[in-house]
């Protein structure tokens, strides 16, 4: 069952993974923190005072029964310069599961509550300390995979996002003063608001809205994996370009076809894209009804995926599974891979051109390590992702944010268009205030509480 808890609790949880560790954090928060620290907490020297900010080193004591509990150090950190906003406490000890749920329990005796999932950051947005992005930012730093989602991730905490968002609705506040004053005071002395002003300022509000929709497909890619398949015939070289991409003998090698007969799925980080890559059975005819139900599979990874790699051998001629992938294959989303190039040639890279709608040709050797290089380098500008790196880029990888911005999107584009008709000005103000409202979602101004509930529920514990 679900603890409601007021925003003054006192809040306390293990804010390390749980495992064997050197170190692990207990956290408190609230009014109560350093109280329960005093209580708790036994210097070896009689006149130790705490303060706050000053790391201390002792023993958690249990008050009534004068049990040590562990050897540890403790931090108080006085409120409001804080991660929520309260006084807070961090309890460092041994990190074995014993001593972290034994003085968990002594805390929580002591008056704390337990902590729901994500409460810490929470309280941080109920107390000002982070808006609603910014907080959804603090669990995609913690499940960041690559150098370059941590990047994105840094960035929305730092508030870079914010600050945009918060510039395009005082842009839009702007344009809603004007319409406001002129349909409720259209006989006063002021200055007339004209249809071309209108469409002025939504045309630059709906250019910055569609750069942001514009950078959620590379942050898509950043938040879900880019999906990479390996498609080919039996024998190709596909587990091989596997394992060279893993650096490490995932999926089985032979010359028998068939051996792979189910798609084998690993995520890897390339370029600092997190690339989900799928390693396919051949595409044959057979009549073995589990390598059958693994060519199907591969089909459908072949539809999904964000790329195609298809691996020819370069030994071998065109046959009729060769030409029939090459004609169904979108060219905008496959690279062609001519392997075995260590051996004898008898494809060239001029006749699959010819073929397969002048798909990108790569040449290889799964052998050698040849070609695999340039593979990463197309894959990097396929995904289209932060090649630069910097933080200051701000890249949208939030799926809530995603569809807020779609609306606001939407909703200027009605306006724009209710402007060019010179329609009535209170028709245009509803679509205006409804981008208005969209964008104040996305940083937690006048979004409901089940949806910040639903948000931080998402959050791992002490956190």
């Amino acid at each position: 069952m679900k603890h409601i808890h007021l925003q003054d609790d006192t809040i306390a949880a293990i804010s390390t993974s749980k495992g064997v560790g050197g170190i692990g954090i207990i956290r408190i928060s609230g009014s109560k923190a350093l109280n329960i620290l005093e209580e708790i907490f036994q210097s070896p020297n009689t006149d130790f005072t705490i303060k706050s900010r000053i790391m201390n080193y002792g023993h958690i004591i249990n008050p009534k029964t004068k049990d040590v509990l562990d050897e540890v150090l403790a931090v108080y950190m006085k409120a409001p310069t804080t991660y929520t906003g309260e006084d807070i406490v961090e309890i460092n000890c041994h990190g074995g599961i014993v001593p972290l749920k034994n003085i968990l329990k002594l805390i929580i005796d002591m008056g704390a509550s337990p902590a729901e999932p994500g409460e810490f950051t929470k309280k941080a947005f109920l107390n000002g300390r982070l808006d609603l992005s910014q907080a959804e930012a603090v669990m995609d730093l913690i499940s960041a995979k690559t150098d370059k989602t941590f990047t994105v991730a840094m960035s929305m905490l730092e508030g870079n996002f914010s600050k945009d968002i918060k510039a395009l609705r005082q842009e839009i506040a702007d344009i809603l003063v004007n319409l406001t004053v002129n349909i409720d005071y259209p006989d006063e002395d002021i200055e007339e608001l004209t249809y071309s002003n209108i469409d002025e300022g939504l045309q630059n509000i709906f250019s910055k809205l569609e750069k942001m929709i514009k950078s959620s497909k590379g942050g898509k890619f950043l938040r879900d994996g880019f999906k990479v398949a390996i498609i080919g015939k039996p024998n190709v070289g596909k587990s091989s370009l596997m394992n060279r991409l893993l650096n490490e003998n995932r999926a089985i090698v032979t010359e028998v076809p068939g051996t792979t007969r189910d798609t084998i799925e690993e995520t890897l980080d390339i370029r600092g894209i997190p690339v989900v890559l799928t390693d396919t059975a051949g595409i044959r005819e057979t009549d073995d009804i589990v390598e059958q139900i693994g060519i199907e599979k591969s089909k459908i990874a072949f539809n999904k995926a964000d790329l195609v790699i298809f691996i020819l051998d370069a030994s071998r001629d065109f046959d009729v599974a060769d030409r029939e992938i090459l004609e169904y294959a979108n060219p905008d989303k496959t690279i062609v891979l001519c392997n075995k190039t260590d051996l004898s040639r008898r494809i060239s890279n001029e006749a699959v051109k010819a073929l397969g709608k002048s798909m990108k040709v790569i040449n290889t050797s799964m052998e050698d390590g040849v070609g695999i290089e340039e593979l990463k380098d197309e894959i990097e500008n396929m995904a289209g992702v932060l090649t630069s790196g910097s933080k200051e880029d701000v890249v949208v990888t939030n799926l809530r944010h995603e569809r807020l911005l779609d609306a606001a999107f939407k909703s200027i584009e009605d306006a724009i268009a209710s402007t060019e008709a010179n329609e009535p000005l209170e028709f245009i103000e509803i679509d205006v205030n409804a981008a208005y409202g969209y964008l104040g979602e996305i940083i937690g101004e006048a979004v409901q509480g089940d949806i910040i509930d639903q948000v931080f529920s998402r959050f791992c514990l002490g956190k």
